[in-house]
């Protein structure tokens, strides 16, 4: 594995100084303030194990007393099943679908049927991702692997009073762990049967001195088999594999009574030997389309249409097509094969200060590095001849972020509380590939410089947001709690679109732009106003019952997939409406959400039983889509007007009469549905309307055992298992080719150890029945009407040997 930079040294030595000077003015920030998170995060572990800590109103809550629909996993959980990425935790969430593979945005997450592209790396993502207090909206995270992480929230509905923008379906937060004010060191390592792999992984947390503590943890996997290729396939390697390596220290100080700071640093490494991961071709004619391009020809292709096997169709790429242009992403390495290099930096620096007793101020400072370059078989398939035939395109994206929240919180005696903050993003996004649309390599190499791609393209985008909020509480009476908000955003967006490389033939043949072309910046800006109010009433201590009105915003923006085209020459016109127009047809417009839900959070039996319940109804205006139309091989970046989503949530645990033994479950009816047929920016209608959106299943649920059998003083004996259930849903947004049926997986672990956690050895087995199933369908590139299905991991077996003391 590299754990060195991925990048060439000025670009890495410019952006590290950039870190380090983060990291001193962390340092500096320190030393110059005067709340004590240290000795809150323990009092917090000291608390009743029942109770389970949320932070969904940007303050830490009781789940069961917040006013949200939410769904929690914890440390234990985690540990258990192996869950080393946001994908794992899809069979214990219902409705929620996370797919990982593909080029621009790289992954998709979605919620009740509404996420966001997975192509186009323009798109924020529809459900916000939360790591540790840091709002990142670049779905290409989700890739990565996380480690040490103390708990998972699933926030459901909008979210943007307190999460802000890119919040407008919910929000997937991660808490990492914190320091313990006791030394305590920890190690776990594993090795998996099927994909061949290894993890493992470490840490060690204790006090410094009476006001800091520190968190050092670590762990790094290997898989040799991620991917296995079909047999006939034209690879020189069949199995492909993949390296994680993430570390973390965490720093808690507590210098005075009413000052506390918490600084995570973060580093991910990720080296894949493929970026289409889990993608198969499925066949329109029960036998494969053969593969044809403008200047290429045709040739019979190699894909089994097999979509069920776990085995993938990806060849070599073919070696004509080979020569990027000078300089660029791709330049000097071997392009007939795939890679996914991913490598990033994460630093968020946590302060809370206590201005009196009765207000705290909080600030939330974060800085987001990635550096990412792929390299992918984009027509997934060879040739049937058993040479290497892959249309490969080599790919950069780049993501430099930096956020700063501040919240002033106030707890006065009273009835009146309040909350105010600002927020504040700035954003750099690059992004150039070469790519293979016409193939015009295979005619010849290009005149005069010999590349034998058909351009090179460098969309760039830069975003900027800034917006205000405050909330207020009135407790209304000893039971009753109303409080509401309002949040105000301002983003603005803007992209330059450059060619420094275009085939000649390409520029004759189709009237596209010559080499050296650039056009922009393309700009959009949008502002928003999303209110929110909830009512609370207490039953009892252990009884609420709610209900919320919610409002979400995702912004617009640029599409940054553009063509060499006639349109994209149109952005250097003299004339002010051609100018403009063109810009229209590359903006897409902002999605916003509204609607509301009640719900009812209970325990009785002593704690030991709870059961909540939420029933939801939202519309979301300009339901952002993208897809590749296969008819003019480009992308159609699109709204939908109208959809709306009605449905009910429930979750269950039982901690029952039997020591050790807990049940627990969750289920969801959903029925998420478009209001209005879809006009596309070619004029072409998608006839959706009371059709379900893609990824909507209308039942999903799991249930799930956890069983701690005491074998006298000095052994434990754990059984565990969760089956999850899915109902069939349409893959695609717009087309109606593909239908996922319904499927059940099943996950199950045995252990052994010591009652304290000092070791403990496990089988763990995920997707026990190794069910394969699709999460989005779409048009395949030059094969004519088959189709590419991304899918998920098969089954998963571990043995685990865990010590800590």
């Amino acid at each position: 594995m590299t754990i060195f930079s991925l990048r060439n040294d000025s670009i890495f030595e410019r952006k590290s100084a950039r870190f380090a000077l983060m990291g001193s003015a962390a340092v500096f920030a320190l030393s110059g303030l005067s709340a004590p998170a240290f000795a809150q995060t323990e009092a917090a572990e000291e608390d009743d194990s029942k109770i389970i800590i949320v932070t969904a109103r940007s303050q830490a809550e009781s789940l069961q007393e917040t006013p949200v629909n939410i769904t929690s996993i914890g440390e234990d959980t985690l540990d258990t099943y192996q869950v080393n990425e946001i994908a794992d935790v899809v069979g214990r969430i219902p409705t929620l679908n996370v797919q990982i593979g593909g080029s621009g945005a790289g992954a998709q997450i979605s919620l009740r049927g509404i996420g966001s592209s997975n192509i186009s790396s323009a798109f924020d993502s529809a459900v916000g991702i939360d790591i540790d207090g840091v709002q990142v909206s670049t779905q290409r995270l989700l890739q990565t692997a996380f480690f040490d992480v103390q708990q998972i929230d699933v926030l459901k509905g909008p979210q943007s009073l307190f999460f802000g923008k890119s919040a407008s379906a919910g929000v997937f937060s991660l808490r990492s762990a914190n320091p313990t004010t006791d030394w305590e060191i920890g190690g776990k390592a594993s090795y998996e049967f099927e994909e061949e792999g290894y993890t493992i992984g470490g840490y060690i947390s204790g006090p410094i001195s009476d006001t800091l503590g520190i968190r050092v943890a670590a762990q790094y996997q290997d898989i040799s088999k991620y991917v296995e290729l079909e047999p006939q396939v034209a690879a020189r390697d069949k199995d492909k594999g993949i390296k994680n390596f993430i570390g973390r220290v965490t720093l808690q100080w507590d210098p005075t009574d009413n000052f506390s700071a918490n600084l995570k640093l973060n580093y991910n490494n990720q080296d894949s030997e493929t970026i289409l991961g889990h993608s198969d071709l499925s066949c329109a004619n029960a036998t494969p389309n053969p593969t044809s391009s403008v200047f290429g020809g045709a040739f019979a292709s190699s894909h089994s249409c097999n979509i069920n096997d776990g085995l993938y169709p990806f060849s070599d790429g073919n070696p004509a097509l080979n020569t990027v242009f000078a300089g660029t992403t791709g330049d000097g390495r071997d392009l007939s094969q795939p890679y996914n290099e991913t490598e990033i930096i994460f630093a968020r620096l946590a302060m809370d200060l206590d201005l009196s007793d009765t207000l705290k101020l909080t600030s939330v400072s974060g800085y987001v590095d990635l550096f990412n370059e792929y390299n992918g078989n984009f027509n997934y398939t060879g040739n049937a001849n058993g040479t290497p035939a892959g249309f490969m395109a080599p790919f950069r994206n780049e993501l430099t972020q930096f956020t700063q929240e501040f919240r002033l919180i106030s707890d006065f005696d009273g009835m009146f509380n309040f909350m105010v903050g600002a927020f504040w993003e700035d954003r750099n996004i690059p992004y150039g590939t070469s790519q293979n649309a016409f193939t015009a390599g295979l005619a010849r190499p290009s005149v005069p410089g010999g590349e034998t791609y058909d351009w090179y393209a460098e969309r760039n985008s830069k975003a900027e947001a800034l917006s205000f909020f405050g909330s207020v509480t009135l407790d209304i009476t000893d039971q009753l709690e109303l409080s509401g908000g309002v949040r105000w955003t301002d983003e603005k967006k803007s992209t330059t679109i450059a060619f420094p490389y275009v085939h000649d033939l390409i520029t004759t043949a189709f009237g596209f732009v010559s080499s050296g072309f650039f056009a922009g910046p393309v700009r959009f800006s949008d502002s928003n106003v999303s209110p929110e109010v909830s009512l609370k009433y207490k039953v009892s201590d252990d009884v609420n019952i709610y209900a919320a009105y919610k409002t979400g915003f995702k912004s617009g923006g640029v599409d940054n997939n553009a063509l060499p085209s006639n349109l994209v020459t149109q952005l250097n016109s003299t004339n002010p409406a051609v100018v403009q127009g063109a810009g229209d047809a590359l903006r897409f417009d902002s999605e916003t959400s509204q609607g509301g839900e009640i719900g009812v959070k209970t325990q009785f039996a002593d704690r030991s039983v709870t059961f909540n319940a939420a029933a939801f109804y939202y519309a979301f205006d300009n339901l952002q889509i993208q897809e590749f139309d296969i008819r003019i091989f480009n992308f159609q970046t699109f709204n939908a007007s109208k959809v709306s989503t009605k449905g009910i949530d429930i979750d269950w645990a039982w901690q029952t009469p039997a020591e050790g033994l807990t049940l627990s479950g969750a289920a969801s009816y959903t029925d998420t549905k478009y209001g209005e047929d879809i006009v596309r920016p070619d004029g072409s209608v998608a006839l959706v309307n009371g059709r379900a959106t893609a990824r909507a299943p209308k039942f999903s649920g799991n249930i799930a055992f956890d069983w701690q059998i005491p074998m006298g003083d000095a052994l434990e004996f754990g059984l565990g298992g969760n089956a999850s259930y899915s109902d069939s849903y349409w893959t695609n947004s717009t087309d109606t080719i593909y239908r996922q049926p319904s499927y059940v997986t099943l996950d199950g672990s045995i252990s052994v150890g010591d009652p304290d956690g000092k070791w403990k050895l496990s089988l763990i087995g995920l997707n026990l029945t190794d069910e394969i199933w699709t999460n989005t369908n779409g048009a395949a590139p030059f094969t004519a009407g088959d189709r590419v299905n991304t899918q998920n991991r098969g089954r998963q077996v571990f043995v685990e040997a865990a010590f800590k003391f």
